[in-house]
């Protein structure tokens, strides 16, 4: 039997922001985990840093403007390690990868940077996964809550190393719990993935309508863009 998703390689991504404004607000930490761990870059978003986002991850002006690095080295770096990551086939696992996802491209872009080839990236994301597995479930479903459901050790809460390696462990623990997930393949994971998180946005904005509230989901998935 030919190597399931879940016991191979992964590249875990996460980010730390100004912000939820995917079109305006700036990566201020990014991590990437392998097999052999985490790496961390601190980036100086050349903005300042909302107190509210402040109080979430612990980061402030004062920090990234010491100890921060260049967003243009540093978010390029990173984009290749991605990029290399999608060339040879490794799924790329993020937590709400919508977010993280389209916030750095739209960095990229402004940075005049090159894309990773976006379309042929293998996305896992636990998120949309726990909702799909264990769709009624009743209380939160953050990375910690989701995390702690699924038994995941999640050190470091709001670091993006600490989110990202959480994220990988819940990425396996959840593909070995069901073979609904575990049995495909990542490239039809992506697939199944992107028409799941459609289907959920899509309940959920029936269910806002019902409620009288004019609210829209995305449903695009993993680039809302």
């Amino acid at each position: 039997m030919s190597e399931q998703w879940f016991t191979g390689p992964l590249l875990g991504f996460d980010t730390e922001t100004t912000g939820v404004d995917v079109a305006g607000d700036r990566i201020v930490q990014v991590a990437l985990v392998t097999s052999e761990g985490p790496t961390t870059w601190l980036i100086d978003p050349g903005v300042p840093i909302p107190p509210g986002a402040s109080r979430v991850h612990g980061i402030t002006d004062e920090q990234v403007r010491s100890e921060g690095g260049d967003p243009k080295e540093v978010l390029a770096g990173v984009a290749e390690q991605i990029a290399a990551a999608i060339a040879a086939e490794v799924p790329l696992v993020a937590f709400r990868a919508g977010f993280d996802c389209t916030l750095l491209s739209y960095e990229l872009e402004r940075h005049g940077l090159p894309q990773p080839e976006w379309h042929r990236a293998a996305v896992v994301d636990p998120s949309v996964l726990d909702k799909r597995v264990d769709r009624y479930r009743k209380g939160k479903r953050t990375l910690g809550a989701t995390a702690l459901h699924y038994g995941v050790a999640h050190a470091e809460a709001h670091s993006a190393g600490g989110d990202a390696e959480a994220t990988v462990a819940l990425a396996r623990a959840i593909g070995a719990m069901y073979p609904e997930v575990g049995g495909l393949t990542a490239r039809d994971l992506h697939d199944s993935q992107v028409r799941w998180h459609a289907e959920d946005a899509a309940s959920l904005e029936a269910y806002f309508r019902r409620k009288g509230r004019e609210e829209t989901v995305e449903r695009r998935w993993p680039l809302c863009k």
